[in-house]
């Protein structure tokens, strides 16, 4: 008779029957997943909470995010990170970045057999969501993946539907001797939304009624049905290295040569057949807009890193980087002559160090524009500990100085007001924070994060024509937030929860955030049929005072700041059934479904309204060849 053990390894395709020899399937720490900072964890097809909270479109734990509508569309952020590294400026439209794919999302794997991951989650009327994923080592140091997220959602209301794809593929190859080693990608990006300005004003109102022929969101009016936005991308990324001198049993010193190459190319595009004048001002066109903003860059960074058993890891790095953004013309109006493109060249000099002692762990980096016509310099600093098996403790200092997104320096549109040119005007945003943060199984996870600023950019409305425009403050702006996480146990039943507290000073009319965020999730967890099944049920709370949601805005795909609106104030319910067969992970889950009985205040946040209740399916299936 076959053992439960000999069924699931058959289902993998790692057992045989008969007389045959049982294939042994290779022990799960053997598939790594390693990031381009060569941080290495393992695949898991557990079941936790934190799986369920990740069940997502962007597969990552939203707590600080509240969704759009419709899958596949922006966020609005209940939290701010102002952890930014850079000291160039990046390209805007970041209201439509969230599912875009930077260098640091990208993986790269090792693993001994092939492996396969699909994701999928059904979505709002006429489309799915899916993920799929495989990877495969051709020989012990040559590994690939290949992969593609796709979505397409209709949405419950009109003219908003989504349609994204996200294309991946990596190498991570080591040559025999170990000494070179190679991680490259290429990642082909395309987020495609269309755009309906938000519901009219009476919209609105047959949106907060009672009246039961507005459940059908599809019949409510919204400002226009004629415009569809898309960011696309492509990026090209080499990271390799060679030893020079190799640490072995004779050296304890280690010399590394390194290169990294990052070649991309982006552009954000606002189409619209007729202009939308009483919401986004007059226009050059009377039909046809197709407002186009690209960005091409070219970096390449060289390395070199000298490593102690006793001194630690130390390196120095140049860096020289190619821009060119902009558009095809010249703009000349009364008030001046708006360029179409910005381009250059820039150099830069860093340096960083790190090192691990008894528990202890220091690291820093540092960079500088030398050479170029952007000034900029970053500064991290950060000390760690492990205390035993119980906690790990960090604290860090980040001081930054960069310029503002490209789209803040220079825009153009067939809208009049969105035109501006301001890289002589601005001034480098300015970023120092004091940094904490604790983790424990034992006893709890907790962060906290003090940030001042200064020559803060942002979009808001002008008070004279109450038109959207970009503007710079010369306020000093502080910013405090904390987050606490502690799951509590009896037998079988959980509670998992996490609150965060923000406060701001001096930047209250720029900077809206609300002051309090809390998530409990009450849980049950069991094994059923003879531990063949493992099942999770339960319900999540989500709530966040009242505050000033900032508004999003089409045109320029960025959220602006608005004072007039406060939203919040009310739970968000989800209940959820999850369970796993072997490798599958299923989920099913009603969202917002106090949805029913709430006040519609809550969901109509500036322009856009926010989900209603729905049911979600979806399952998580991993396959080991």
């Amino acid at each position: 008779m076959k053992t439960e053990e000999d069924k699931e390894l058959e289902s993998q395709g790692l057992g045989n029957s008969g007389s045959r020899p049982r294939v042994e399937r290779p022990p799960i720490n053997l598939y790594k997943i390693i990031s381009v900072e060569n941080d290495t964890t393992l695949v898991d097809t557990s079941l936790t909470i934190k799986k369920f909270y990740k069940f997502n479109y962007l597969r990552k734990d939203n707590f600080e995010l509240l969704p759009f509508s419709n899958e596949g569309q922006s966020y609005n952020s209940l939290m701010r990170d102002f952890s930014n590294s850079q000291i160039l400026p990046v390209f805007g439209a970041r209201a439509r970045h969230f599912n875009y794919m930077e260098v640091d999302d990208i993986y790269y794997y090792n693993v001994p057999t092939p492996l396969t991951e699909l994701y999928y989650k059904s979505v709002f009327q006429q489309g799915q969501n899916l993920d799929a994923f495989f990877t495969m080592n051709k020989s012990k140091r040559f590994n690939f993946s290949i992969a593609y997220k796709g979505l397409r959602s209709l949405g419950n209301y009109q003219n908003i539907l989504t349609s994204t794809g996200n294309f991946r593929f990596t190498v991570n190859y080591q040559n025999k001797s170990g000494r070179y080693d190679l991680k490259a990608h290429y990642v082909a990006q395309d987020l495609l939304n269309q755009e309906n300005g938000g519901l009219t004003e009476q919209g609105l109102i047959n949106f907060r009624s009672d009246d039961s022929q507005f459940d059908d969101r599809a019949v409510l009016s919204v400002n226009f049905e004629n415009a569809e936005s898309i960011l696309d991308g492509s990026r090209f990324y080499l990271n390799h290295k060679y030893d020079l001198i190799r640490q072995d049993t004779l050296s304890k010193n280690r010399i590394e040569l390194g290169h990294i190459s990052n070649y991309e190319t982006k552009f954000y595009k606002y189409d619209q057949t007729s202009p939308a004048t009483s919401l986004f001002g007059n226009s050059f066109v009377t039909q046809n807009i197709s407002d186009k903003t690209d960005l091409k860059t070219f970096d390449n960074t060289a390395y070199v890193a000298y490593t102690n058993n006793i001194l630690g890891r130390l390196s120095f790095q140049i860096s020289h980087s190619y821009y060119k953004y902009g558009y095809n013309s010249v703009l000349i109006q009364e008030s001046g002559r708006i360029p179409n493109q910005i381009v250059g060249n820039n150099i830069a000099a860093g340096a960083s160090y790190k090192k691990e002692y008894k528990g202890f762990q220091l690291s820093g980096k540092a960079a500088l524009n030398v050479a170029g016509d952007f000034a900029g310099y970053n500064l991290d600093a950060e000390a760690g500990y492990a205390y035993k098996d119980k906690a790990t403790f960090t604290g860090g200092l980040h001081i930054n100085a960069s310029p503002a997104n490209y789209n803040h320096l220079l825009y153009q549109s067939s809208y009049e007001n969105y035109n501006w040119y301001n890289l002589e005007a601005y001034q480098t945003v300015k970023t120092q924070s004091l940094d904490f943060n604790m983790k424990s199984d034992t006893w709890l996870n907790a962060s906290v994060s003090l940030v001042n600023m200064s020559d803060y950019a942002y979009f808001g409305r002008s008070t004279q024509d109450t038109l959207v425009q970009s503007f710079q403050t010369g306020d000093n702006i502080t910013y405090l937030k904390a987050k606490v996480n502690k799951e509590f146990r009896l037998g079988k039943f959980a509670l998992d929860n996490t609150i965060a507290y923000q406060k701001v000073t001096g930047g209250e009319q720029y900077l809206n955030v609300p002051e309090f965020i809390t998530r409990n999730t009450l849980y049950f967890s069991d094994e059923w049929f003879k531990k063949a099944l493992f099942i999770q049920t339960g319900l999540s709370l989500k709530y966040f005072t009242s505050y000033a949601m900032d508004a999003y805005d089409p045109v320029l795909a960025e959220f602006y700041v608005q004072n007039q609106e406060e939203i919040g104030d009310f739970p968000l319910i989800d209940l959820f059934f999850n369970m796993k067969v072997r490798q599958t992970r299923i989920f099913f889950i009603g969202e917002h479904i106090n949805a029913l009985v709430a006040p519609n205040d809550y969901f109509s946040a500036p322009g856009y309204p926010y989900r209603d209740f729905t049911f979600r399916f979806g399952l998580v299936w991993n396959f080991f060849l």
